[in-house]
Protein backbone atom coordinates (compact mmCIF):
# COMPACT_ATOMS: atom_id res chain seq x y z
CA UNK A 1 0.00 0.00 0.00
CA UNK A 2 1.72 2.78 -1.02
CA UNK A 3 1.59 6.29 0.97
CA UNK A 4 -1.54 7.67 -0.68
CA UNK A 5 -3.32 5.08 -0.22
CA UNK A 6 -2.55 4.85 3.86
CA UNK A 7 -3.45 8.22 3.79
CA UNK A 8 -7.01 8.03 2.45
CA UNK A 9 -7.13 4.92 4.80
CA UNK A 10 -6.61 6.57 7.63
CA UNK A 11 -9.27 9.50 7.12
CA UNK A 12 -11.61 7.50 6.32
CA UNK A 13 -11.39 5.15 9.77
CA UNK A 14 -11.64 8.91 11.32
CA UNK A 15 -14.44 10.01 10.14
CA UNK A 16 -16.12 6.88 10.45
CA UNK A 17 -14.88 6.89 14.08
CA UNK A 18 -15.97 10.31 14.24
CA UNK A 19 -19.23 9.72 12.75
CA UNK A 20 -20.22 6.49 14.90
CA UNK A 21 -19.03 8.49 18.42
CA UNK A 22 -21.33 11.17 17.45
CA UNK A 23 -24.36 8.86 17.18
CA UNK A 24 -23.17 6.80 20.28
CA UNK A 25 -23.64 10.11 22.17
CA UNK A 26 -27.25 10.29 24.38
CA UNK A 27 -29.79 12.74 22.84
CA UNK A 28 -32.14 11.72 25.41
CA UNK A 29 -32.56 10.25 28.85
CA UNK A 30 -34.41 9.06 31.86
CA UNK A 31 -34.95 10.13 35.49
CA UNK A 32 -32.90 9.78 38.10
CA UNK A 33 -29.70 10.92 36.46
CA UNK A 34 -27.91 9.21 39.39
CA UNK A 35 -28.81 6.48 41.33
CA UNK A 36 -29.03 8.29 44.42
CA UNK A 37 -27.62 11.82 45.64
CA UNK A 38 -29.59 14.36 47.42
CA UNK A 39 -29.03 18.05 47.27
CA UNK A 40 -27.94 18.24 43.37
CA UNK A 41 -26.83 21.30 42.00
CA UNK A 42 -24.96 21.77 38.57
CA UNK A 43 -23.86 24.69 36.21
CA UNK A 44 -22.83 24.66 32.77
CA UNK A 45 -19.91 26.58 31.35
CA UNK A 46 -17.74 26.64 28.44
CA UNK A 47 -19.37 22.89 27.37
CA UNK A 48 -19.09 21.20 30.31
CA UNK A 49 -22.00 20.68 33.05
CA UNK A 50 -20.21 20.87 36.42
CA UNK A 51 -22.40 18.72 38.93
CA UNK A 52 -22.40 18.05 43.40
CA UNK A 53 -24.46 16.86 45.49
CA UNK A 54 -24.20 16.13 49.09
CA UNK A 55 -22.19 13.18 49.91
CA UNK A 56 -22.01 13.67 54.07
CA UNK A 57 -17.99 13.23 54.15
CA UNK A 58 -16.19 14.85 51.27
CA UNK A 59 -16.93 17.28 48.37
CA UNK A 60 -17.11 15.55 44.75
CA UNK A 61 -17.33 17.35 41.33
CA UNK A 62 -18.68 15.77 38.19
CA UNK A 63 -17.86 17.08 34.67
CA UNK A 64 -19.33 16.54 31.40
CA UNK A 65 -20.54 17.52 28.48
CA UNK A 66 -24.05 15.70 27.96
CA UNK A 67 -26.16 16.01 31.16
CA UNK A 68 -27.58 12.20 29.75
CA UNK A 69 -23.99 11.34 30.67
CA UNK A 70 -23.21 11.91 34.34
CA UNK A 71 -23.45 8.66 35.53
CA UNK A 72 -20.22 7.77 33.50
CA UNK A 73 -18.48 11.43 33.82
CA UNK A 74 -15.22 12.49 35.12
CA UNK A 75 -16.31 12.75 38.87
CA UNK A 76 -13.38 13.63 41.44
CA UNK A 77 -13.18 14.19 45.15
CA UNK A 78 -12.15 17.77 45.48
CA UNK A 79 -12.14 18.12 49.19
CA UNK A 80 -11.75 16.50 52.23
CA UNK A 81 -13.07 17.76 55.64
CA UNK A 82 -10.07 17.38 58.71
CA UNK A 83 -10.70 14.05 60.99
CA UNK A 84 -11.83 16.77 63.60
CA UNK A 85 -12.86 20.38 64.11
CA UNK A 86 -15.47 23.26 63.42
CA UNK A 87 -16.16 21.88 59.50
CA UNK A 88 -15.69 18.13 60.15
CA UNK A 89 -18.59 16.51 59.60
CA UNK A 90 -21.78 16.47 57.99
CA UNK A 91 -20.89 18.24 55.11
CA UNK A 92 -24.12 19.17 53.62
CA UNK A 93 -25.84 20.65 50.33
CA UNK A 94 -22.52 21.91 48.36
CA UNK A 95 -22.86 24.21 45.77
CA UNK A 96 -20.22 24.98 42.79
CA UNK A 97 -20.04 28.45 41.63
CA UNK A 98 -17.92 30.88 39.07
CA UNK A 99 -17.78 33.87 40.61
CA UNK A 100 -14.81 37.07 39.65
CA UNK A 101 -13.48 34.95 37.72
CA UNK A 102 -12.30 31.55 40.40
CA UNK A 103 -14.10 28.70 41.57
CA UNK A 104 -16.33 28.82 44.85
CA UNK A 105 -17.96 25.92 46.74
CA UNK A 106 -20.36 26.60 49.55
CA UNK A 107 -21.55 24.21 51.98
CA UNK A 108 -22.76 23.29 55.34
CA UNK A 109 -20.63 21.57 58.00
CA UNK A 110 -20.92 20.73 61.74
CA UNK A 111 -18.05 19.44 64.53
CA UNK A 112 -20.22 16.32 64.68
CA UNK A 113 -22.86 18.22 66.66
CA UNK A 114 -25.79 19.05 64.50
CA UNK A 115 -26.20 22.41 66.61
CA UNK A 116 -23.15 23.91 65.19
CA UNK A 117 -23.99 23.36 61.53
CA UNK A 118 -22.83 26.72 59.81
CA UNK A 119 -22.03 27.46 55.92
CA UNK A 120 -18.06 27.18 54.73
CA UNK A 121 -16.50 28.20 51.15
CA UNK A 122 -13.61 26.61 49.32
CA UNK A 123 -11.64 28.33 46.61
CA UNK A 124 -10.13 27.60 43.40
CA UNK A 125 -8.54 30.00 41.17
CA UNK A 126 -8.35 26.81 38.37
CA UNK A 127 -9.87 27.42 34.92
CA UNK A 128 -11.20 23.91 35.91
CA UNK A 129 -12.30 23.22 38.92
CA UNK A 130 -11.18 19.47 39.35
CA UNK A 131 -7.78 20.85 38.48
CA UNK A 132 -5.58 22.94 40.65
CA UNK A 133 -6.22 23.30 44.66
CA UNK A 134 -9.20 23.95 46.60
CA UNK A 135 -8.60 26.23 49.47
CA UNK A 136 -10.38 27.02 52.79
CA UNK A 137 -11.21 30.58 53.01
CA UNK A 138 -12.98 30.25 56.26
CA UNK A 139 -16.45 29.96 57.57
CA UNK A 140 -19.11 32.21 55.69
CA UNK A 141 -20.13 33.85 58.79
CA UNK A 142 -23.92 35.00 58.69
CA UNK A 143 -25.11 38.07 60.47
CA UNK A 144 -25.88 36.77 64.03
CA UNK A 145 -23.83 33.66 63.57
CA UNK A 146 -26.60 31.09 64.19
CA UNK A 147 -27.56 27.38 62.42
CA UNK A 148 -27.67 27.55 58.73
CA UNK A 149 -27.53 24.92 55.99
CA UNK A 150 -28.20 25.42 52.51
CA UNK A 151 -26.19 28.66 51.75
CA UNK A 152 -26.17 29.88 47.96
CA UNK A 153 -24.75 32.61 46.29
CA UNK A 154 -26.27 35.22 43.70
CA UNK A 155 -25.80 38.28 41.91
CA UNK A 156 -28.14 40.82 41.67
CA UNK A 157 -27.44 44.84 40.25
CA UNK A 158 -23.92 44.35 40.80
CA UNK A 159 -24.42 43.28 44.48
CA UNK A 160 -23.71 39.45 45.64
CA UNK A 161 -26.25 38.30 48.33
CA UNK A 162 -26.26 35.41 50.41
CA UNK A 163 -29.60 33.40 50.54
CA UNK A 164 -29.60 30.30 53.59
CA UNK A 165 -31.41 28.24 55.61
CA UNK A 166 -31.85 29.00 58.98
CA UNK A 167 -32.72 29.10 62.72
CA UNK A 168 -34.03 32.25 64.51
CA UNK A 169 -32.39 31.49 67.96
CA UNK A 170 -29.87 29.13 69.44
CA UNK A 171 -32.68 25.56 69.49
CA UNK A 172 -34.33 23.52 66.32
CA UNK A 173 -37.67 24.02 65.58
CA UNK A 174 -38.55 26.26 62.97
CA UNK A 175 -36.34 26.80 59.55
CA UNK A 176 -36.00 30.22 58.06
CA UNK A 177 -34.86 31.72 54.79
CA UNK A 178 -32.69 34.46 55.42
CA UNK A 179 -31.06 36.65 53.23
CA UNK A 180 -27.51 39.31 53.75
CA UNK A 181 -25.22 41.71 51.52
CA UNK A 182 -21.98 40.19 50.19
CA UNK A 183 -18.47 42.22 50.49
CA UNK A 184 -17.37 39.58 48.26
CA UNK A 185 -17.89 36.44 47.32
CA UNK A 186 -16.71 34.83 50.90
CA UNK A 187 -17.97 37.44 52.67
CA UNK A 188 -20.95 38.27 54.19
CA UNK A 189 -21.91 42.28 55.62
CA UNK A 190 -24.65 43.75 57.26
CA UNK A 191 -27.64 42.47 58.99
CA UNK A 192 -29.55 39.67 57.92
CA UNK A 193 -33.21 39.67 56.81
CA UNK A 194 -35.41 37.03 57.20
CA UNK A 195 -37.35 36.86 53.60
CA UNK A 196 -39.66 33.55 54.51
CA UNK A 197 -40.69 31.66 56.99
CA UNK A 198 -43.23 28.67 57.62
CA UNK A 199 -47.37 29.95 57.32
CA UNK A 200 -49.35 27.81 54.91
CA UNK A 201 -50.39 24.28 56.62
CA UNK A 202 -48.43 22.94 53.29
CA UNK A 203 -45.47 24.33 55.14
CA UNK A 204 -46.22 22.58 58.55
CA UNK A 205 -45.71 18.99 57.77
CA UNK A 206 -42.83 18.10 59.97
CA UNK A 207 -43.81 16.14 62.89
CA UNK A 208 -40.96 13.83 64.12
CA UNK A 209 -40.68 10.97 66.28
CA UNK A 210 -37.39 11.18 67.77
CA UNK A 211 -37.13 11.81 71.57
CA UNK A 212 -33.77 13.80 71.03
CA UNK A 213 -35.49 15.91 68.47
CA UNK A 214 -38.72 18.53 68.95
CA UNK A 215 -41.85 16.83 68.33
CA UNK A 216 -42.26 19.09 65.26
CA UNK A 217 -40.12 20.92 62.62
CA UNK A 218 -41.27 23.83 60.38
CA UNK A 219 -39.28 24.02 57.38
CA UNK A 220 -38.28 26.53 54.81
CA UNK A 221 -35.01 25.54 53.52
CA UNK A 222 -33.22 25.29 50.30
CA UNK A 223 -33.26 28.73 48.66
CA UNK A 224 -32.56 29.40 45.27
CA UNK A 225 -32.96 32.74 42.88
CA UNK A 226 -33.71 32.60 39.36
CA UNK A 227 -34.20 35.50 37.74
CA UNK A 228 -35.54 35.94 34.17
CA UNK A 229 -37.01 39.24 32.21
CA UNK A 230 -36.06 41.59 34.52
CA UNK A 231 -38.12 39.47 37.09
CA UNK A 232 -36.68 37.43 40.47
CA UNK A 233 -38.07 34.95 41.99
CA UNK A 234 -36.98 32.96 45.31
CA UNK A 235 -37.87 28.91 45.35
CA UNK A 236 -37.63 27.17 47.92
CA UNK A 237 -38.28 23.44 49.75
CA UNK A 238 -41.24 23.30 52.53
CA UNK A 239 -41.64 20.87 55.03
CA UNK A 240 -39.77 18.08 56.45
CA UNK A 241 -37.46 16.29 53.89
CA UNK A 242 -38.20 13.41 55.77
CA UNK A 243 -42.39 13.45 54.50
CA UNK A 244 -43.68 12.73 51.33
CA UNK A 245 -45.28 16.23 51.02
CA UNK A 246 -41.61 18.20 51.29
CA UNK A 247 -42.27 20.48 48.34
CA UNK A 248 -41.33 23.57 46.32
CA UNK A 249 -42.92 27.26 47.05
CA UNK A 250 -41.97 30.51 45.17
CA UNK A 251 -41.60 34.29 46.41
CA UNK A 252 -41.90 36.92 44.05
CA UNK A 253 -40.35 39.92 44.58
CA UNK A 254 -42.54 42.55 44.15
CA UNK A 255 -41.29 46.12 45.37
CA UNK A 256 -37.82 48.09 45.17
CA UNK A 257 -35.26 47.20 48.03
CA UNK A 258 -34.58 43.05 47.93
CA UNK A 259 -33.51 43.04 51.73
CA UNK A 260 -37.24 44.38 52.29
CA UNK A 261 -39.27 41.37 53.82
CA UNK A 262 -42.18 43.10 51.72
CA UNK A 263 -41.15 43.43 49.07
CA UNK A 264 -41.55 39.32 48.97
CA UNK A 265 -44.78 38.11 48.06
CA UNK A 266 -45.06 34.12 48.42
CA UNK A 267 -47.24 32.11 46.17
CA UNK A 268 -50.37 30.53 48.30
CA UNK A 269 -50.05 27.07 46.68
CA UNK A 270 -46.85 25.23 46.39
CA UNK A 271 -44.98 25.57 42.52
CA UNK A 272 -43.61 21.85 42.32
CA UNK A 273 -45.19 18.59 44.63
CA UNK A 274 -45.11 14.96 44.87
CA UNK A 275 -46.68 12.95 42.55
CA UNK A 276 -48.22 9.85 43.67
CA UNK A 277 -49.98 8.78 39.88
CA UNK A 278 -46.15 9.65 38.61
CA UNK A 279 -44.06 7.70 41.64
CA UNK A 280 -42.23 10.97 42.36
CA UNK A 281 -42.30 11.56 46.05
CA UNK A 282 -40.76 14.35 48.25
CA UNK A 283 -39.29 16.60 45.19
CA UNK A 284 -37.15 19.05 46.48
CA UNK A 285 -34.29 21.13 46.87
CA UNK A 286 -33.51 22.25 43.13
CA UNK A 287 -31.19 24.28 41.51
CA UNK A 288 -31.48 25.90 38.26
CA UNK A 289 -29.38 25.94 35.01
CA UNK A 290 -30.06 27.07 31.07
CA UNK A 291 -29.58 24.69 28.03
CA UNK A 292 -26.02 25.02 26.01
CA UNK A 293 -27.82 26.97 23.49
CA UNK A 294 -29.35 29.45 26.17
CA UNK A 295 -32.79 29.01 25.33
CA UNK A 296 -34.68 25.98 27.24
CA UNK A 297 -34.14 26.10 31.43
CA UNK A 298 -34.30 23.34 33.73
CA UNK A 299 -35.11 22.71 37.13
CA UNK A 300 -32.49 20.21 38.98
CA UNK A 301 -34.17 18.15 42.08
CA UNK A 302 -33.97 15.17 44.22
CA UNK A 303 -37.01 12.88 44.72
CA UNK A 304 -38.13 9.61 46.08
CA UNK A 305 -39.18 6.77 44.19
CA UNK A 306 -41.33 5.37 47.18
CA UNK A 307 -43.37 7.06 49.61
CA UNK A 308 -42.25 6.82 53.26
CA UNK A 309 -38.59 6.88 52.14
CA UNK A 310 -37.44 9.99 53.81
CA UNK A 311 -34.34 12.21 53.81
CA UNK A 312 -32.04 9.35 53.62
CA UNK A 313 -30.13 7.58 51.03
CA UNK A 314 -33.07 6.64 48.49
CA UNK A 315 -32.82 10.27 47.16
CA UNK A 316 -31.77 10.54 43.60
CA UNK A 317 -31.17 13.69 41.20
CA UNK A 318 -33.83 14.50 38.50
CA UNK A 319 -33.75 17.09 35.97
CA UNK A 320 -36.85 18.18 33.86
CA UNK A 321 -37.81 21.65 31.30
CA UNK A 322 -39.89 24.29 32.59
CA UNK A 323 -41.47 27.01 31.13
CA UNK A 324 -42.60 30.56 31.61
CA UNK A 325 -46.04 31.37 31.89
CA UNK A 326 -47.95 34.42 30.25
CA UNK A 327 -47.47 36.48 33.35
CA UNK A 328 -44.05 35.86 33.61
CA UNK A 329 -43.92 32.97 36.52
CA UNK A 330 -42.15 30.14 36.47
CA UNK A 331 -44.19 26.79 35.41
CA UNK A 332 -42.44 23.70 36.84
CA UNK A 333 -45.79 21.25 35.68
CA UNK A 334 -45.67 17.61 37.60
CA UNK A 335 -42.45 15.71 38.44
CA UNK A 336 -42.02 13.28 35.34
CA UNK A 337 -42.27 9.35 35.72
CA UNK A 338 -38.94 7.34 35.67
CA UNK A 339 -39.96 5.12 32.30
CA UNK A 340 -40.43 8.70 30.44
CA UNK A 341 -37.41 9.43 28.01
CA UNK A 342 -37.17 13.30 28.12
CA UNK A 343 -34.38 15.01 25.17
CA UNK A 344 -31.11 16.15 26.55
CA UNK A 345 -31.17 19.74 27.51
CA UNK A 346 -30.95 21.79 23.71
CA UNK A 347 -27.48 22.62 21.28
CA UNK A 348 -28.08 23.74 17.99
CA UNK A 349 -27.90 21.08 15.58
CA UNK A 350 -29.84 19.14 18.68
CA UNK A 351 -31.60 15.78 16.54
CA UNK A 352 -35.31 15.53 17.73
CA UNK A 353 -35.75 12.70 19.72
CA UNK A 354 -38.80 10.44 18.50
CA UNK A 355 -41.21 9.78 21.51
CA UNK A 356 -39.06 11.67 23.94
CA UNK A 357 -40.99 14.40 25.55
CA UNK A 358 -38.80 18.14 26.61
CA UNK A 359 -41.03 19.21 29.45
CA UNK A 360 -44.28 19.58 31.38
CA UNK A 361 -47.52 20.30 29.46
CA UNK A 362 -49.57 23.22 30.94
CA UNK A 363 -50.41 26.83 30.52
CA UNK A 364 -47.39 28.56 29.08
CA UNK A 365 -46.00 31.51 27.23
CA UNK A 366 -46.97 30.07 23.34
CA UNK A 367 -43.51 32.04 22.66
CA UNK A 368 -41.77 29.79 24.64
CA UNK A 369 -38.80 30.07 27.36
CA UNK A 370 -36.73 32.76 25.39
CA UNK A 371 -34.86 35.80 26.02
CA UNK A 372 -34.24 35.20 29.71
CA UNK A 373 -31.35 35.50 31.94
CA UNK A 374 -29.30 32.69 33.59
CA UNK A 375 -29.63 32.60 37.32
CA UNK A 376 -25.72 32.78 37.74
Amino acid sequence: MNQTMRLLCCMFLLCTWGYYHAAAQKTAFTNPLLPSGADPWCIYKDGFYYYTHTTGNRIDVWKTRNIADLATSERKTVWKPPASGPYSHDIWAPEIHFLQGKWYVYFAADSGNNNSHRLWVIENASADPLQGEWVMKGKLATPEDKWSIDGSVFQYKNTFYLIWSGWEGDKNGQQNIYMARMKNPWTVEGQRVRISYPTYEWEKNGLLNNPNDPPQVLVNEGPEVLEHDGRLFLIYSASGCWTDTYELGILSFTGTDIMDTASWKKSPEPVFKQSPANRVYAPGHNCFFTSPDGKEYWILYHANSQPGQGCGRFRSPRAQQFYWKKDGTPYFGEPLPEEVLIEVPAEESRPVVSGARSGPAGPVNSKGPSGGKRKK
